[in-house]
């Protein structure tokens, strides 16, 4: 199976959550990127302070790879105003993609309108300027009870707010590989949580990030349903070498 076209190689450390200075963090961005268009990769997952340089940067190449970015990065807990303003800057500065992280500590307390509203305006935005949203709802911090409300949810919204031919750009992906878990517990997509949010996700697609580390798991990702992967480590992935990295 050729896997290049699910892949998304991700880079979202911050310099002072790296320990790399700004300079260094933009180009192991650019590296990130050349491997993207060198090996026809999917797509290029950064953050969105460096939207604008790599945009120019892929035009100058005359390369096709999409652009993605993240969007109330990572905590989610930014208010609607806030994510549909970095929203619209990412838009501004060539942004294909825009991975949304929902708003799931809201969820959890179940203020069900608050999420309700944030996915709608977010996703209209996306949409409205023909981009793709994604939004990220955390598996890692949920019950497989709440994985499976919070994602049969967003589908019913899709349903009553967006067109059948919009279902295809409106994804649900699993996490932000930031989430700190206890216990040594995984803090990406797993089998069992992909499989609860392919369940309950009716006609959207499913992005699987974080914690798909082999070239086998990638597979079985796929087999299962998914539509997209991120990973720090998608080069590695497609030779068939498992990942040293955590995401």
């Amino acid at each position: 199976m050729d896997i290049k076209k699910y892949l998304d190689s991700t880079y979202l450390k911050t310099p002072a959550q790296s320990g790399l200075t700004e300079e260094e963090t933009i180009k192991i961005v650019k590296k990130l990127t050349d491997e993207a268009i060198d090996n026809q990769l999917f797509a290029v997952m950064i953050r969105p302070e460096y939207v604008s340089e790599i945009r120019n940067y892929i035009d100058a190449k005359k390369a096709n790879v999409i652009l993605g970015t993240v969007i109330g990065f990572h905590e989610g807990t930014a208010s609607i105003d806030e994510k549909l303003a970095e929203a619209e800057k990412a838009i501004k500065d060539g942004a294909n993609e825009l991975d949304f992280v929902i708003n799931y500590e809201a969820f959890k307390k179940g203020e069900t309108d608050l999420v309700k509203n944030e996915f709608i305006k977010c996703t209209k935005l996306a949409l409205d300027n023909r981009k793709v949203a994604k939004w990220i709802i955390e598996i890692a911090a949920l019950t497989d009870e709440q994985i499976a409300d919070i994602t049969a949810k967003i589908w019913i919204w899709s349903q009553e707010n967006f067109s059948e031919t919009d279902f295809k750009n409106i994804f649900v992906k699993s996490s932000t590989g930031f989430y700190q878990t206890e216990g040594g517990k995984p803090n990406g997509a797993t089998f069992e949580g992909i499989k609860i949010m392919l369940d309950n996700a009716g006609e959207l697609p499913i992005k699987a990030a974080g914690g798909v580390r082999s070239h086998d798991d990638a597979v079985k990702m796929i087999e299962l349903g998914v539509k997209r992967i991120g990973t720090s480590s998608a080069l590695a992935l497609t030779k068939d070498e498992t990942s040293k990295d955590g995401y």
